[in-house]
């Protein structure tokens, strides 16, 4: 049995990160906000008001494949991928799209990823970042399997080393934040656990230091999760916490998402304004699937914690 306050928690960070993509949606490639006019409500852009975005539906699809295989199945999991892409979503990025276009046609996912790594080997986006949250709901009491399908999922698309750390730091942060530690003390226990290099520790150390004017929130999974730690370490409460992700402009809905993942894990569903659940929709699978609304994702919390979930 999982105790009442940790199942909220749980909740919180699935909600949260489907939110936190829903509020950056129309902010996305946009300038920072000015601290005097920030959005603090779903508005429409691209997509209507309260619809999730490619960040969300890839977590979907990691969340799928960890209901079926666990440990994770990672060809299982590159299918699943293809499947979305073949959807042809309106936000692919760069390099997930290089990937999985050459699985689509016939390369085995190793090689595909490995290809596309090489022709840019320089590629540290935050695509695997964006959707890793449901690794840490299905191993929320298990840090070494949670370790594991961290760096697993990133490599299906993104093997470079600031990725993997990335995802793996990330839910380990999560892991501490739903068994009750504060925000400050979950991520110095995730950074005993996580191996980093230092320039890469300097980013996570100094990101609740930065001015607000200095964090560029680029697509570079660096950029991301200082953005996230940012946001989180210097508000408290879940709805200040997405308030100042979102309005990074930038990559805004992946800033957003991250952010929304680690907030609702340490604040819990309960703390995320009704407004802004109630607001939240979109259709999985894409293009002519269910209609996903807050209830749709408690649900996948609930069965994505569940103890023998997988099969």
């Amino acid at each position: 049995m999982i105790d009442p306050m940790t199942l909220d928690r749980i909740r919180g960070c699935v909600v949260g990160a489907a939110v936190g993509d829903a509020l950056g949606m129309p902010l996305e490639f946009g300038p920072k906000r000015s601290p005097n006019n920030l959005v603090r409500d779903m508005l429409p852009g691209r997509l209507p008001a309260g619809s999730f975005t490619d960040d969300t539906e890839m977590a979907l699809a990691l969340a799928e494949s960890l209901l079926a295989h666990r440990p994770l199945d990672a060809a299982d999991l590159a299918a699943r991928f293809v499947e979305w892409y073949r959807t042809d979503p309106p936000d692919v990025g760069i390099h997930t799209g290089a990937v999985l276009s050459r699985i689509d046609v016939g390369d085995p996912w190793d090689e595909a990823v490995e290809a596309a790594q090489k022709a840019n080997p320089d590629s540290a986006s935050n695509g695997s970042l964006m959707r890793a949250w449901p690794v840490a709901v299905a191993h929320w009491d298990n840090l070494d399997d949670l370790l594991v399908d961290s760096w697993q999922q990133s490599r299906v698309t993104h093997p470079h080393p600031d990725c993997l750390t990335a995802c793996a730091f990330s839910n380990a942060i999560i892991y501490h934040l739903l068994h009750g530690a504060p925000p400050e003390t979950a991520v110095i226990l995730a950074s005993s656990i996580v191996r980093t290099s230092d320039a890469f520790w300097e980013v996570i150390r100094a990101a609740p230091y930065r001015d607000r004017a200095d964090l560029q929130n680029s697509g570079w999974v660096r950029h991301t999760l200082e953005s996230a730690l940012w946001a989180l370490l210097n508000t408290r409460s879940f709805e200040e916490a997405l308030i100042q992700a979102a309005n990074l402009g930038a990559d805004a809905d992946t800033a957003a998402a991250v952010t929304g993942a680690l907030a609702g894990a340490c604040y819990g569903l309960q703390a995320i304004p009704e407004r802004w659940r109630l607001a939240l929709r979109g259709a999985w699978p894409p293009r002519g699937g269910t209609l996903w609304t807050v209830d749709s994702f408690i649900s996948l919390a609930d069965r994505l914690a569940m103890p023998g979930a997988a099969g």
